[in-house]
């Protein structure tokens, strides 16, 4: 094997992980999003045990805490949080915001994961901040 048949082999590998990294980043991305699902799931399902017996849904994860919640996703890349002023009969708007330790933060696009009740109707919002929201369909919450 000469030294040019050696280098041409690295030039290709090079090439080949170079092109499959950014769809590696993105499929890890992508199931760690689902942390974030799994947590809204969770929020979403106390509040209405919580609903059930009380005038309206609750405006806090914590004090008392929501049974069968945390503020801390599953696998720790996500902080959960209940907008206290969308808590009401009706509404709230439940949150996972990425952690800035996590590795999840190069995940530009989806840094703030949103569940907004209204009414009865759920819609599934994400955005770089909790105030920008990506377009309709939301590329996050694809599945």
């Amino acid at each position: 094997m000469t030294l040019l048949e050696l280098l041409i082999v690295l030039v290709i590998v090079g090439i080949l992980a170079g092109v499959a990294w950014p769809s590696f980043r993105g499929a890890v991305h992508k199931s760690r999003r689902a942390d974030a699902m799994s947590a809204l799931t969770e929020i979403m399902q106390a509040q209405e045990r919580w609903r059930a017996n009380n005038p309206a849904y609750k405006a806090s994860l914590t004090s008392p805490v929501l049974a069968g919640t945390r503020t801390l996703s599953q696998a720790g890349h996500y902080d959960l949080a209940i907008t206290a002023d969308s808590a009401t009969a009706t509404t709230y708007i439940a949150t996972a915001t990425v952690k800035s330790s996590s590795p999840q933060a190069s995940d530009t696009n989806c840094q703030v994961m949103r569940v907004e009740i209204s009414g009865g109707n759920i819609t599934y919002k994400s955005g770089v901040s909790s105030d920008a929201t990506n377009g309709q369909p939301d590329p996050c919450w694809l599945r």
